[in-house]
């Protein structure tokens, strides 16, 4: 028997040309996975919990940086192991009432939201 395919030439050179993309994609996405499920959020009215695993780290050889509503978590230098993380909050964090604490390889954030001063005067009607 004899087998032909019944696709034309230059369909099946454009499903076999993104190959090497979706190749890059399929191994981006792979090595992204572990990051995501080894960190989780939870938010509430008053605060934003910030979860991460980061085994065989001490607390000393991690920085904790806030900046407004951006929170940078990284290894220092001369770290067992490189970590680096990111997240910018919806609202700014209250620095003074904020907690982070390691434990287990555990490392969990609960940075205080500051709360928006009402600032709506009322005018008079003349």
């Amino acid at each position: 028997m004899f087998f032909a395919s019944t696709a034309p030439t230059l369909q099946r050179r454009h499903v076999y040309s993104p190959a090497g993309r979706s190749l890059e994609r399929f191994l981006g996405e792979a090595l992204q996975t572990p990051r995501q499920q080894a960190s989780s959020v939870e938010q509430d009215d008053k605060s934003v919990t910030l979860t991460f695993d980061v085994p065989g780290i001490a607390k000393d050889q991690l920085s904790i940086g806030i900046e407004g509503n951006i929170v940078r978590i990284q290894s220092r230098e001369g770290a067992t192991r490189r970590y680096s993380f990111a997240y910018e909050l919806p609202q700014e964090i209250d620095v003074a009432t904020s907690q982070a604490k390691l434990e287990n390889g555990v490392l969990t954030l609960k940075l205080a939201k500051i709360v928006p001063a009402n600032q709506v005067t009322e005018l008079t009607i003349n």
